[in-house]
């Protein structure tokens, strides 16, 4: 008996528990896969509709800065056309 209790005092109980989670494993794997999979999911789902959003923005964004790039380009060219008038004035004065 004395055998027996030497063996079993120093790895005895961590064999048993390896055996323990050995036999309990094929039982929880598909449980927690079936609580893992809907989570991740909603994780990804959840991370397409911040990606669909951004975008959204983004394009947003853009639109308002090529109007704003274009009613620059405008005041800008008709700006030249009176600055050419005026020269042209100038010079027939």
């Amino acid at each position: 008996m004395a055998l027996l209790e030497d063996v079993f005092s120093g790895w005895g109980p961590t064999v048993l528990i390896g055996v323990g989670v050995a036999l309990v494993a094929p039982a929880l794997i598909p449980a927690a896969g079936a609580v893992v999979r809907p989570v991740a999911k909603e994780l990804i789902k959840g991370g397409l509709l911040v990606v669909d959003s951004v975008r959204e923005l983004l394009a947003e964004g853009q639109e308002q800065l090529s109007d704003l790039t274009a009613e620059a380009r405008a005041e800008y060219a008709a700006d030249a056309t009176t600055r050419t008038a005026r020269g042209r004035r100038s010079a027939e004065k």
